[in-house]
């Protein structure tokens, strides 16, 4: 099954207002984790292309190291926006399933996003991973592409997950915890920093908020 990975990239500039860091402190945070997560989708043995979704010409510089297909936004109209357009790219080239990913789960590893995408259960499905805090949807992965539309910032997985069951979409709800941890606030980078798994990233981290 051909299986492309969509991974919407908002301004860095613009990004993780919340986290409270000096700009230059967030760009780079933000450069560090979509990195992480760029390079678990190309090392999937699951994903066939990955494709990024932005304004952001260093986004787009990252994602050159990985071969990542660019799609180009005029302008920022969300996560929901910003999956439309690449969706439109994977219909006319034959691709039979998407996973969206944030840029902000920096602990992934491509063995979970094999292993999410193991769950896939014939062409008309549905996967929906959510974050920890349950208030976001932090993968989905659709078969068609398009089998439904996005309701990302909108209590997302929860309506992704009563969307496809009225459909009639075969639908699943999975927990990976690697893939839920997503960076929101300053105590996610605590716990990123503490985490053995990825020592270079937590050291990457240690000097950004200057431990």
């Amino acid at each position: 099954m051909q299986t492309a990975a969509i991974i919407p990239v908002k301004t860095f500039s613009k990004a993780k207002t919340r986290l409270g860091l000096a700009q230059e402190r967030t760009e780079t945070l933000c450069r560090i984790m979509l990195d992480e997560v760029l390079a678990a989708a190309t090392e999937s043995a699951k994903i066939s292309r990955v494709f990024i979704v932005s304004k952001d010409e260093s986004a787009f510089q990252i994602g050159k190291k990985y071969g990542a297909i660019q799609v180009y936004e005029q302008v920022e109209n969300g996560v929901n926006a910003a999956v439309s357009l690449a969706e439109g790219y994977l219909r006319q080239n034959g691709f039979e399933a998407s996973i969206v990913l944030p840029q902000d789960i920096p602990l992934v590893r491509p063995q979970d996003i094999d292993s999410l995408l193991a769950f896939q259960n014939g062409s008309n499905s549905l996967l929906v991973v959510p974050s920890r805090r349950f208030d976001g949807t932090n993968a989905l992965v659709r078969s068609p592409v398009d089998v439904i539309e996005t309701h990302y910032d909108e209590d997302s997985y929860r309506i992704h997950l009563n969307t496809g069951k009225s459909r009639g979409i075969a639908t699943s709800f999975v927990l990976i915890s690697r893939i839920m941890w997503d960076v929101d606030n300053k105590s996610d980078i605590e716990y990123i920093m503490s985490n053995v798994e990825k020592p270079q990233l937590a050291d990457e981290l240690k000097l950004i908020v200057g431990r």
